[in-house]
């Protein structure tokens, strides 16, 4: 289902059930605005609306009662909903039923997580963790679908029912699967450098968004790679949906990337596929920390981001900004606007209205060295590799072949300027005569 593209696009409604006794620490109203968040970064999929559905008990068979259940049809029925997200665990058993009567496709909370890294996933890694966790969702599944059938019969198990015989052939070849993934997976980390040519491919610095998944990064990044300040001499075609190149105004070139968003409770099968879907942060010249301001629990969620990216190996050498989103929902006077106008480090901005939005752009440009300088540098007949990398910078200017080698103009940052310089051949070690 995963990956629709731009066809029709599928009438979805996001469920949160809201069981009594379940862990409180957040409400149930906050964890439906994050499911709702979730679905939104689904593709091809139209989100027709949610609601918390409050529960004394999970029903064995349908989760819901029979009464909710017949509401809820009725509801789905007149909406034309398509596809139900439930936000939270459900059994196969409790899918069959609900898709039986509903005459719709039901996601639990896994599943619509899986489905986002699916269509996230850049690197091979992370390619092959996600499949990996989706092997492991699918053979949990399989195994609790069929145990009704294992036991059912009695005997030594040597000789196997028709479903037994087929669960422990599908199971089989869900484990074969997973070890040949493994397999792969082990391969692809050992040479993990090696697979990182899409950024080779892309010379210009790259700017990862990361935040919450509701904090309005996808918003953010709509508006600035649809600015006029930023598109006005478009070089390159978009990359895919979440990377696109943008010129900021001092002329520097860079490649905006909106990473997929975090995500509270991660169900633990799932933490390393999502901390594989982030390894273009690993490559990132600025990271843009994106952090809904207005969110009563800003801290935590800040402290959740910060905690990933150490995990994820982010030192505190790749610059950071932190862009206080959403302020347009905060009081004139609210004392946060006043201590992210004294830290260099802090924007706040509203991705909606667009306010500060200017000072971010300008604050992206300090932080990669906007500020550019026409420069004559000779380089020898044998400096191919640097010169290859100017040119796909797109810095030079002009080139004069002299005696020694070639004279290049270039117009070039600070940064590029020590990039270019690093790319050139070390000079011979002098020799020094013996006595």
């Amino acid at each position: 289902m995963g990956g629709a593209g731009g066809g029709r696009r599928q009438k979805a409604f996001v469920l949160h059930p809201d069981i009594r006794g379940n862990d409180a620490s957040r409400s149930a109203e906050a964890l439906l605005s994050e499911g709702l968040s979730l679905a939104l970064a689904l593709p091809g999929i139209e989100v027709a609306g949610g609601m918390v559905v409050r529960l004394p008990r999970a029903h064995p068979g349908m989760l819901f009662g029979s009464g909710k259940v017949q509401e809820l049809k009725e509801r789905f029925e007149a909406e034309e909903v398509e596809l139900v997200l439930i936000d939270g665990p459900v059994s196969p058993v409790q899918q069959r039923n609900l898709e039986k009567e509903w005459g719709v496709k039901l996601l639990d909370r896994t599943g619509l997580i899986l489905e986002i890294f699916a269509d996230r996933a850049r690197t091979r890694e992370g390619v092959l963790q996600v499949e990996l966790a989706a092997l492991s969702y699918q053979r949990t599944r399989l195994v609790r679908a069929w145990t009704h059938l294992e036991r059912q019969r009695g005997g030594l198990g040597f000789v196997g029912g028709p479903g037994e015989t087929q669960i422990e052939a599908d199971r089989r070849a869900i484990d074969e699967q997973m070890i040949r993934l493994r397999r792969q997976l082990e391969k692809v980390v050992k040479t993990r450098a090696l697979h990182r040519a899409a950024r080779r491919r892309t010379p210009y610095p790259i700017v990862a968004l990361v935040g919450y998944t509701n904090a309005g990064k996808s918003t953010l990044f709509n508006h600035l790679t649809g600015a006029e300040v930023l598109a006005k001499d478009m070089l390159f075609a978009t990359l895919d949906p979440t990377m696109r190149a943008v010129v900021l105004p001092g002329g520097l070139s860079v490649i905006l990337s909106d990473t997929v968003g975090f995500i509270s409770e991660l169900p633990t099968q799932l933490v390393a596929a999502f901390r594989a879907t982030l390894e273009e942060v690993l490559e990132a010249d600025l990271i843009l920390h994106v952090r809904d301001i207005a969110h009563p629990e800003t801290e935590a969620q800040a402290e959740d981001v910060e905690t990933i990216l150490r995990e994820l190996g982010v030192g505190k050498d790749v610059s950071r900004l932190e862009v206080w989103n959403k302020i347009d929902l905060l009081p004139p006077d609210d004392a946060r606007l006043n201590t992210a106008a004294r830290r260099d480090e802090v924007i706040a901005v509203s991705a909606l209205t667009g306010q500060g939005l200017p000072e971010l752009v300008a604050a992206m440009g300090r932080s990669l060295g906007d500020e550019r300088r026409v420069e004559v540098v000779e380089i020898g007949h044998g400096e191919g590799k640097a010169r290859a990398w100017a040119y796909a910078e797109g810095i030079v200017q002009g080139e004069e072949t002299v005696e020694t080698g070639l004279l290049l103009t270039v117009s070039w940052s600070a940064k590029q300027k020590r990039r270019f310089e690093t790319l050139l051949e070390p000079p011979p070690p002098e020799e020094f005569d013996e006595d």
